[in-house]
């Protein structure tokens, strides 16, 4: 299973971000009184009583941005909600109930993941009784906290860890391939799904737009069963004219978020566009395995050769240089069984495991090949690596200065373990981690 993810919401100005860095003893987010400062959604990886998680720090709901981003800040505590296992709602002892913590409980009505309403600022224990208010609310378990006295962290993480998922828990629906594809309008999206269920499932017309909504189609092919979902076709922000299509960008980003596989689209006879490097862009953020799909091949068939149209998506996309590339006709069917093959292919890679020996193994002939560079006249050590997570692969390196390593070599590092290991073509994604002193893992008295 995926990293848990714990997301840290409230109202503007009850101390998110400090709890967000006090949480990971260290300076990540910016700390200041000024309402509004934090927009984007920012991670870091935790690691308690023997269990990983990435905690994510929000923007304070209710805000009025003074650059007009309102609608962007909402959007990115919207996600982060909805792709939470944990809830933390922060609220501030210090200044009591508000109208907006009341707005905040709303937004969370109909929320089913566990939340812990944490009372910020009770930096010293008689404070505690001033919080009994909070529990009106009626969200969670409560806990009295002081990131500035450094007040009862332990207890929180204790809390959080207890309301994370069982390693390994899948439900029969995750079970079920799931297939989302995506592209700009036009490009054949729905006729492949059409000839995925051997039926006329979706409204194919030369009208662009004509699907609005994400569908889920369930299909078999070889005896398995798979779900493959259309999304409506998109065009840039500013074109959109009609709520419809808004709506539709979004579930189709939805969408992006419950696939295992996405199938990102072309058109044969077209080049790449803004709106679909937008679109992989968002597949990247949420490290989905992705196959580019050039469609409507028959058209070119014998004029252009397919190295022609690898080149150049390389060239347009070189950080997803591990894509596979199809060529398919989704009208008449041709590729289409190898492509879904294909998928199966990735699927399986994003669920694998490999022991921590493997992984070392690989890491230290990586290290001895290439010793990374100097950081302030001292050469970085790692000391140990281990896979914490599936879907995507997720590997922590245990270091002894996380800063110390730079892009460049952690690409390095993704090269080869992508090189040697299972996963190929996945997304895989690489945290690392400042060994602490209670840390006993492999590799504990030399460098790999």
């Amino acid at each position: 299973m995926p990293v848990p993810q714990v997301a840290i919401i409230g109202r503007p100005n009850v101390g998110k971000s400090s709890l967000f860095n006090w949480l990971a003893r260290r300076r990540l987010a910016i700390v200041d009184d000024y309402s509004g400062v934090t927009r984007d959604r920012m991670t870091t990886l935790i690691e308690s009583n023997e269990r990983f998680f990435e905690l994510i720090d929000t923007g304070g709901m209710g805000v009025v941005d003074d650059d007009d981003l309102t609608d962007d800040v909402v959007r990115q505590i919207e996600h982060a909600i909805n792709s939470a296992d944990v809830i933390v709602f922060v609220v501030d002892v210090q200044t009591g109930l508000m109208p907006l913590d009341e707005e905040v409980v709303e937004r969370l009505r109909g929320v089913e993941r566990p939340v812990i309403l944490v009372a910020n600022k009770a930096d010293q224990t008689h404070q505690d009784i001033g919080a009994e208010e909070f529990h009106k609310l009626g969200r969670g378990h409560m806990i009295c906290v002081s990131t500035t006295q450094n007040r009862n962290r332990d207890e929180l993480l204790e809390l959080i860890v207890d309301r994370l998922p069982e390693a390994g828990a899948e439900t029969i629906e995750e079970a079920l391939m799931k297939v989302t594809i995506v592209g700009r309008r036009n490009v054949g999206k729905s006729t492949f799904v059409n000839t995925l269920a051997e039926s006329d499932r979706m409204i194919v017309s030369e009208v662009p737009g004509t699907t609005r909504d994400s569908v889920d189609v369930h299909f078999e092919m070889d005896g398995q069963t798979f779900i493959a979902i259309d999304t409506p076709g998109l065009r840039k922000r500013k074109s959109q004219r009609t709520d419809l299509e808004w709506y539709g960008t979004h579930r189709a980003q939805r969408s992006v978020r419950r696939a295992d596989v996405v199938l990102m689209f072309f058109d044969a006879s077209e080049t790449v566009s803004k709106v679909d490097k937008q679109l992989l862009g968002y597949v990247m953020e949420h490290h989905k395995p992705c196959i580019f799909v050039i469609n409507k091949w028959d058209k070119l068939h014998g004029t252009v050769p397919t190295d022609r149209w690898v080149r150049y998506l390389r060239g347009q996309f070189p950080t997803l240089s591990y894509a596979p590339i199809a060529f398919i006709t989704g009208q008449t069917g041709k590729n289409v069984k190898t492509l879904v093959n294909h998928c199966t292919m990735l699927f399986k890679q994003a669920r694998e495991r490999v022991s921590t020996g493997v992984l070392n193994r690989v890491l230290r002939a990586a290290l001895e090949a290439h010793e990374p560079p100097l950081y302030q006249n001292r050469r970085p050590k790692i000391y140990y690596a281990t896979q914490v997570a599936t879907e995507p692969p997720t590997i922590v390196l245990v270091c002894n200065d996380p800063n110390a390593f730079g892009k460049d070599y952690r690409r390095y590092l993704l090269g080869v373990l992508r090189d040697h290991l299972s996963f190929g073509e996945v997304p895989i994604k690489l945290y690392l981690h400042k060994r602490h002193r209670n840390d006993e893992g492999p590799g504990e008295d030399q460098a790999v």
